[in-house]
């Protein structure tokens, strides 16, 4: 098997395993595969992970940029997106000098926004097209299954939550497309554009592997300046003409080891003894791809995969709330919350405004509909909470599980119980015993902590109506009162929430 086809397959296993994380609803990929997420290498850093960090600064230094064409799902997916571009019109690429001032500008950009501005969202490779997977293919795919169910027996209220949250989202929905499309675009025309000018991890690892033991090389005595590698190159880093090879904007597709009929270039060992007809020593040097290579190669790809630490935590799974009878439903809309709520795990706002880079996996794997992208400006397309389709269940723990950048940290179940994210307050205006006349107890019945008590309305008269009063010492904030209250469209009772997380 050649590298190029074990490149390809390596890719494809852990795309399609990376984008199944997006799509899946059950909690059974997350059981097995999450720890696909946590080998981002941005993620990884922001949740200072420095098992996974040394990890991927070796694998780069020892087999080159092998994260940029096997690990990376949005260098995957550019690949994808060059193979109907230029490749499949036959149009052959060319090779271009390197703009180390643009690459190097927009990293230090992309660095100062980060520390001050927690703007990681906008460029991170893994975060780019988790939104897109999120916004663009969970939908669909949620829509598919649900499709199924009805034709077997019944119409799932479902797919009509995809199309809510598609439209309440759309603003976030708009920029994840949009961004996902240039850098379809660019992989189109031009191969590995973003990678090799924008991407701030691709500019890093880029760095480091103008330094990697192994590298595409060529051999000058062997060559015959045909310029099929260089064509065939969607990295544009190979100069025919000089017989050189950038490794800092290879990312190591061994797209062009299968176009030489000659063996003239091949990914081997960059320090070796200077072969009898290659160039001097400190340009890049390189011959045919031997076992020697496809051996360093395996032994790389087994090393990414066994070091890699599994973060197998089982997720049960809660059944979706449906609404029935015949009359007409009408939806709940959002409150208008002072301080917005942020998971449970986050710590409060600005540990997740920090560490946040909006992959929205999170969102993905909540089973209980509470967490959606953010509108606003300074958290735009970070999670937030909100229950108008379900409450935040003490017993549940999956953003935090699944969390590759530490801006949700692993909590158990019983430490959940004891985080406070917010508060409730009640409405009086809006509250059914006092709008209707009728009974009702609903946020006192579903609290979970006991929190909230059913008083007289009229103080002193026991048999007036009875109405709400929280206790907020005791309150976690959980949204069960709030998305359970029958007022609509806005509930009689809602949380608030907390800029910084406490504990009771």
């Amino acid at each position: 098997m050649s590298l190029k086809r074990l490149r390809q397959i390596l890719a494809a296993v852990c795309f399609v395993s990376v984008t199944l994380l997006f799509l899946d609803f059950t909690g059974t990929i997350h059981h097995w595969l999450g720890w696909l997420a946590k080998t981002q290498f941005l993620p990884a850093l922001l949740a200072l992970n420095a098992g996974i960090i040394v990890f991927l600064v070796l694998l780069t230094l020892v087999f080159g940029r092998l994260y940029c064409s096997v690990i990376c799902p949005l260098g995957v997916f550019q690949d994808v997106a060059a193979r109907f571009g230029r490749r499949g019109k036959k149009l052959p690429y060319t090779f271009s000098k390197p703009v180390g001032w643009l690459r190097y500008g927009v990293l230090a950009v992309f660095v100062v926004l980060t520390l001050f501005f927690h703007a990681a969202a906008w460029l991170d490779p893994y975060a780019i097209y988790g939104r897109a997977a999120n916004s663009l293919l969970q939908p669909v795919w949620m829509w598919g299954n649900n499709a199924l169910a009805y034709l077997a027996e019944r119409m799932d209220s479902y797919a009509f939550y995809s199309v809510d949250v598609w439209m309440k989202s759309a603003a976030v929905f708009g920029v994840s497309l949009a961004m996902i499309a240039v850098v379809a675009v660019l992989a189109w025309r031009n191969g590995r554009t973003y990678c090799n000018t924008v991407c701030p991890v691709g500019t890093v690892l880029g760095f480091l592997s103008r330094f990697s033991l192994f590298r595409i090389t060529i051999d000058t005595s062997k060559c015959n300046g045909c310029t099929l590698c260089a064509r065939n190159c969607k990295a544009s880093c190979i100069d025919p003409k000089a017989h050189l090879v950038d490794g800092s904007r290879c990312v190591m597709c061994f797209d062009c080891l299968d176009k030489c009929s000659r063996g003239a270039i091949g990914y081997r060992f960059a320090y070796g003894k200077k072969a009898a007809g290659q160039e001097p020593a400190g340009a890049v040097r390189g011959q045919a791809g031997t076992d020697g290579s496809r051996r360093a190669f395996l032994a790389g790809s087994a090393v990414m995969l066994v070091s890699a630490v599994s973060a197998q935590v089982a997720k049960k799974v809660e059944p979706i709330k449906m609404d029935g009878g015949l009359a007409d439903i009408i939806g709940k809309k959002e409150p208008d919350r002072a301080t917005p709520i942020t998971p449970p795990g986050s710590r409060g706002a600005r540990h997740m405004q920090a560490h946040c880079t909006a992959c929205q996996l999170c969102v993905s794997a909540c089973p209980n509909g509470v967490l959606r992208p953010s509108h606003r400006l300074d958290t735009f397309m970070q999670p937030y909470v909100s229950y108008e389709r379900g409450y935040c269940r003490p017993e549940c723990t999956a953003c935090a599980d699944v969390c590759p950048a530490g801006a949700i940290l692993k909590i158990s179940r019983a430490e959940k119980s004891a985080i406070q994210i917010g508060h409730a307050v009640w409405v009086k205006d809006r509250c059914v015993p006092l709008t209707d006349g009728q009974e009702c107890g609903n946020c006192a019945r579903h609290c979970p902590t006991g929190a909230i008590t059913m008083v007289p309305s009229v103080p002193g008269d026991p048999k007036s109506l009875k109405v709400p009063a929280v206790d907020t010492e005791r309150c976690i904030g959980c949204g069960a009162c709030e998305n359970l209250c029958p007022a609509r469209p806005l509930s009689a009772i809602y949380v608030e929430g907390h800029e910084v997380h406490r504990i009771i």
